[in-house]
């Protein structure tokens, strides 16, 4: 496997309570925290942040696809304003969240990434069908409250294959 890594700039110190991982390839200082518990908080803070700018890129393209040009065609515009939300959930992911961890080579990290995202896709999909076609829920109101449930399904999905399948074991602090 390749590190994101290099080694840290003499005049660069980590911060209290972190080891030092050197630059990354675009300048910002690499830390790890003190604690696999602090790392896992960080991991799901960030995902957290990243995940609510998705929902408002999925839940206004939705609602925009499905009172316009896809009208009646919800499972359509939820396959869709998911794909483009996984495009900015892939960049936000490897670059913000998961940035500290080893990383396999580009394309075998894509290729998961979307794998992963597909299922999760399929899961939310699935659920917004089966309210809108099974429960009969109908109208912008429970459409909407369903979409958000799905999203909610898809999201632990994606949390923990991010971090076991998708981007791998944090990377180590050569120093410990």
């Amino acid at each position: 496997m390749t590190s994101r890594t290099a080694a840290a700039r003499p005049d660069e110190t980590p911060a209290a309570g972190a080891s030092s991982l050197g630059a990354d390839s675009s300048g910002h200082q690499a830390t790890t925290a003190s604690s696999p518990l602090a790392a896992f908080w960080r991991e799901l803070s960030t995902f957290g942040i990243i995940g609510v700018l998705n929902i408002f890129i999925d839940m206004g393209l939705y609602n925009w696809l499905r009172a316009g040009p896809l009208d009646g065609k919800v499972t359509t515009a939820k396959i869709i304003s998911g794909a483009v939300a996984t495009v900015f959930a892939w960049v936000g992911n490897r670059y913000w969240t998961f940035r500290h961890r080893e990383n396999r080579p580009l394309h075998h990290e894509v290729v998961l990434f979307f794998a992963v995202n597909g299922v999760a896709l399929a899961a939310t999909s699935a659920w917004v069908a089966f309210a809108h076609y099974v429960l009969g829920a109908r109208g912008a109101l429970w459409e909407n409250v369903h979409a958000l449930i799905g999203i909610g399904i898809g999201t632990i999905l994606r949390f923990v294959a991010y971090r076991t399948i998708v981007f791998g074991a944090a990377a180590e602090d050569p120093k410990a």
